[in-house]
């Protein structure tokens, strides 16, 4: 095969004047310098090359070459608008671009690599932007989020009044004190009591409790019932406490909720955080939190309740009875997983929460 010469070459494609959408079949003739242009009906052009644009190529289409006036001439022969180009020094990256896709191998690598960047972006880079905006969401907006959340869980019938007695009521307001003044923070902390089965509810929360961005914790009152001891429910308290303080609710809400929703918490946009904050409750209760954000809770739980009463026996129990809804059971009532099981679990399953609260006791007490 002759490849084609450069400075004597002749291109046969259409014509296009520029001022209408006719096409003529034409030839274009370059010599040294000068491209000399015949196309039917109408007279010999000649232009300079440097007057000459070449477009990048693209697979499966003509080469267009643009002169001025808006006239451009179109061809089929792409390896002799390559010799053009290569003389001319015309898209010479573009020129590589187009060899690399031009081989298999090379695209299927960039597809792949494409893949590996967005399942990159899924599993670390959007928490790690949750997170950053969560951190650096303002006070003002969160105490939008919670006044917003609270009234849509009351709203809509998700909570009712507590039917707890209020001397019941005031001794879990101590105790939620203690465990706020005690694990830290600078959220302004709030107990909401409420009832997780009030009539009409879309479900039932049942024993449950939830913190929210704000740093408003609600405790229902079968949770309440559940427990067989204020100490149990204190480590629940400072396991909510934790999420608070490390912000994984609102981490959480984001990375469910999409990038989107980021920035108008970011740059404080109080009236779209009111709209977000509609959002919140549905997203807060059925995601639930990642496996690292309940461990740094439960973590946060155990120094208090280490610090307290020397034991994290308290919230395993208290644990095992949420998973079971024993009021008999305790710790060793829960059967876990296989390991293989366990870390294939984006949430931390009970019996793995109450093995790690074990171990922490087990590490305090060896120091």
């Amino acid at each position: 095969m002759t490849e084609p010469d450069p400075a004597h070459l002749t291109l046969s494609g259409v014509y296009f004047d520029g001022r209408t959408s006719r096409d003529r079949a034409a030839t274009l003739e370059v010599s040294g310098g000068t491209l000399v242009l015949r196309a039917e009906g109408e007279p010999e052009t000649r232009w300079e090359t440097a007057q000459l644009g070449i477009d990048p190529p693209i697979p499966g289409i003509r080469r267009v070459l643009k002169f001025p006036g808006g006239a451009r001439f179109e061809t089929g022969d792409d390896a002799g608008v390559s010799a053009l180009e290569a003389r001319l020094g015309r898209n010479r990256g573009l020129g590589r671009v187009r060899r690399l896709e031009s081989r298999w191998g090379t695209a299927l690598g960039a597809v792949a690599l494409m893949i590996l960047f967005a399942w990159g972006f899924v599993a670390f880079g959007l928490p790690a932007l949750a997170r950053t905006a969560a951190t650096a969401t303002p006070d003002a907006v969160l105490a939008t989020f919670d006044r917003e959340t609270v009234e849509l869980l009351e709203g809509q019938n998700y909570v009712g009044p507590t039917r707890l007695s209020a001397a019941r009521q005031a001794q879990l307001q101590r105790v939620f004190r203690q465990v706020t003044s005690r694990v830290g923070g600078s959220s302004p902390y709030r107990l909401l009591l409420r009832d997780g089965n009030a009539p009409d509810a879309p479900f039932a929360l049942g024993a449950n409790a939830f913190a929210l961005p704000g740093g408003t914790v609600v405790m229902t009152d079968q949770l309440v019932r559940l427990a067989r001891d204020d100490r149990e429910l204190a480590g629940v308290l400072a396991h909510e406490a934790g999420h608070v303080i490390r912000r994984h609710t609102l981490a959480g809400v984001y990375q469910g909720l999409g990038l989107s929703l980021l920035t108008v918490a970011v740059t404080g946009d109080l009236v779209s955080a009111g709209t977000f904050a509609a959002a919140v409750p549905a997203a807060l209760l059925r995601n639930g939190y990642s496996r690292a954000a309940e461990t740094e809770s439960d973590e946060v739980a155990a120094r208090f309740l280490l610090r307290e009463y020397g034991t994290t026996r308290p919230l395993r129990n208290l644990l095992a009875r949420l998973e079971t809804l024993d009021r008999n059971a305790d710790e060793h009532s829960v059967q876990g997983g296989s390991r293989v099981e366990d870390l294939l679990q984006t949430h931390p399953g009970t019996a793995e929460r109450i093995r790690h609260l074990r171990g922490l006791e087990e590490q305090a007490r060896r120091r």
